[in-house]
């Protein structure tokens, strides 16, 4: 099984900010606020995360194969 990544640069979809995070590698991250220009971002629909629909790198269960946690909450 190839190495899971960590780190993941999350682009806002308002303002274009980027900023890379360390992802949790045992559950999804739903809500994320843009430190620039504090919108509140949450997963598109299907997706179990902000980092899925915002980040560079899916994250880790889905990284995993084990799949979203919460798709389409």
């Amino acid at each position: 099984m190839p190495a899971i990544t960590l780190e993941s640069t999350i682009t806002c979809p308002n303002c274009g900010h980027q900023k890379t995070e360390t992802m949790p590698t045992e559950a999804c991250q739903y809500f994320y606020q843009c430190e620039a220009c504090k919108a509140l971002l949450k997963p598109k629909a299907g997706d179990c995360c902000v980092f899925c629909s915002y980040g560079s790198v899916a994250c880790p269960p889905v990284q995993q194969g084990a799949g979203c946690r919460f798709p389409g909450r």
